[in-house]
């Protein structure tokens, strides 16, 4: 009589040990407050869990959201952000920047800001066609005239979009001119009382969209869009993202244009991608190049 065959192998079971879902790496926090496993020293701080949440490590459940961000208790100084902003961090899949408060807005991270969940995705666009629609959101029409409100506020550009301005090559190291901006910024006062904060995200560009940031809301409510522009200004000039307020973002460049010339055409990236900067600030985007472009390792936007 004949063996009936063997029954086919079948593959091994998945390991419950390796779930497939990856593990968000601030989880890690919850039961290592000071995030030494990450090679860090972290200052006391909080998870926080969801828009306008907060957890701490002994109040966490499977039951819980993951967390969202990780937020310093107090306000850090000169030399925090270097402490644990570097490629360790990175490798772990988490972005270190400050939050800056203001009167009346404090703590705007736990204030039902955030929708991470309303915002799409920056692979899923790209940075000419962002630039080229918000541009032809904001220039004036030409029924306005000459005036400040009419072609002399985009001059010396027309109603058309004038492309992306020329890449340019950092001379320094883009994370020590972000270091190195970040004290400058705290010991000048431009941030008096910042907090650090640890963020899930693969680049620092995209910061404010891993964390639902709606700073730019009045302007466009999908910050994927800014995040996109974020990362071009990343690789054409070495910008990086330092630092968060509720309607402000701080940027370093390590590459600044050094003339008119070349500032000129980032000045109307600029105000396309954030034109209360020209609107309630320079008054045009020729002055708006002398006074914040030209020259100048800082970069930053507020929207009303």
């Amino acid at each position: 009589m004949t063996n009936p065959p063997s029954p086919p192998s079948l593959p091994n079971p998945p390991s419950l040990s390796n779930p497939s879902k990856t593990q968000n790496p601030l989880s890690v926090l919850a039961d290592d407050p000071q995030g030494r496993a990450l090679g860090l020293e972290l200052p006391p701080g909080a998870l926080i869990d969801r828009p306008g949440g907060r957890s701490r490590s002994r109040l966490r459940t499977k039951a819980r959201p993951e967390p969202l961000l990780w937020v310093s208790d107090a306000p850090v100084g000169i030399g925090a952000l270097a402490a644990c902003r570097g490629p360790a961090l990175a490798a772990a899949g988490l972005q270190a920047v400050l939050f800056q408060e203001r009167t009346g807005l404090e703590c705007w991270w736990v204030r039902d800001e955030l929708s991470p969940a309303s915002m799409s995705d920056p692979d899923d666009h790209h940075v000419e066609p962002v630039l080229r629609e918000f541009w032809a959101g904001v220039v004036p029409d030409p029924e306005e005239g000459e005036g400040p409100d009419g072609a002399g506020l985009i001059a010396p550009f027309g109603r058309d979009w004038p492309g992306l301005a020329e890449h340019r090559t950092p001379q320094e190291d883009p994370e020590a001119v972000a270091l190195a901006l970040a004290d400058g910024l705290i010991r000048d006062g431009v941030l008096p009382n910042p907090r650090l904060a640890l963020v899930p995200a693969g680049r620092g560009a995209d910061v404010p969209t891993a964390m639902g940031w709606r700073g730019p809301v009045n302007h466009e409510n999908d910050t994927a869009l800014i995040s996109t522009v974020l990362r071009s200004w990343e690789d054409r000039f070495g910008a990086r993202v330092i630092a968060l307020g509720f309607d402000e973002l701080h940027l370093s460049v390590a590459a600044p244009l050094p003339t008119r010339t070349a500032a000129l055409p980032v000045a109307a990236e600029h105000f396309a991608f954030c034109p209360d900067n020209v609107w309630q600030g320079s008054g045009s985007v020729r002055a708006y190049a002398d006074e914040a472009v030209t020259g100048s390792g800082y970069w930053g936007f507020w929207w009303d």
